[in-house]
């Protein structure tokens, strides 16, 4: 079994343990279920950055990515530093994230939390809505184009954005109207290799209607300035803040130093 088989082997055990202990019911009645989620669409357009920043402790490729920041204080960085949205892995057994992560992140900012995990079942969805998120991720290489359009339009009746996220030409097809985000993600999750020209070569395959954001690999701002070029609007940066011992200012002088790189630009053109 590739990585991808074996984190959905153990994602099909969680979710029937997880049915049991949190009914669906109980999911429904928590007080994050009801509340109106925040749009990272609309972040992304008003933003100068697009920048979706990701905590994350591991992977199955990498191992041990950060396990001494603090989360609060990441986040909470995250935001201060003019993050568009803040990704948090809520898998446990691969990528060491928990469901309490987002949440807990819920309570201490005021931007769009992305829940990323390896969604397969209906009950996820509303699982992400039940612990804070505002978006979710479908991975269109473990769901059918049919499973992507039920999930989505799930997802959108109770106030979720959605992103799907595709990693070749054959997966394009699956896109459905309830996108509202498409991710090309340059890792490929059966072998976790990263193909930093992935998201380049994809890019002008997918319809122009549908906002792009670029995963993986992304780690210097000539990087972004290429990426938005070619039609990108938001760039999924996680192991690149998380490798640094503050993830928080690393992600901070990212946007200063892209930032920085745009007024010169917008004087340059002025003169």
């Amino acid at each position: 079994m590739n990585i991808l088989d074996k984190i959905i082997f153990v994602k099909q055990k969680e979710v029937s343990k997880n049915r049991i202990l949190y009914p669906i019911q109980k999911l429904e009645n928590s007080i994050l279920f009801n509340r109106k989620s925040i749009s990272l669409v609309r972040s992304i357009e008003e933003s100068r950055t697009g920048i979706i920043a990701e905590f994350k402790r591991k992977s199955p490729s990498k191992g041990i990515i950060n396990d001494t920041a603090s989360m609060e204080k990441v986040v909470k960085d995250y935001e201060e530093a003019g993050a568009s949205g803040i990704s948090i892995l809520t898998d446990f057994s691969f990528f060491s994230g928990k469901n309490e992560n987002l949440t807990k992140t819920r309570s201490i900012v005021s931007i769009p939390l992305l829940r990323k995990d390896f969604i397969i079942d209906e009950y996820q969805i509303i699982e992400s809505k039940s612990i804070g998120s505002d978006v979710i991720l479908l991975i269109a290489e473990i769901l059918s184009k049919k499973e992507i359009k039920n999930f989505a339009a799930l997802a959108k009746s109770i106030d979720l954005e959605v992103i799907i996220e595709i990693h070749s030409e054959k997966e394009i097809e699956k896109l459905t109207d309830d996108s509202d985000i498409i991710g090309i993600n340059n890792r490929n999750l059966r072998t976790f290799i990263v193909d930093s020209k992935n998201c380049l070569k994809l890019v002008s395959k997918v319809p122009k209607n549908y906002m792009k954001i670029a995963e993986s690999g992304i780690t210097d701002v000539k990087s972004i300035l290429d990426l938005r070029k070619n039609g990108f609007q938001g760039f999924l940066i996680g192991e690149n803040f998380m490798r640094d011992k503050d993830p928080g200012n690393s992600c901070r002088n990212m946007i200063k130093a892209l930032k920085s790189h745009e007024n010169k630009n917008h004087i340059n053109n002025e003169i």
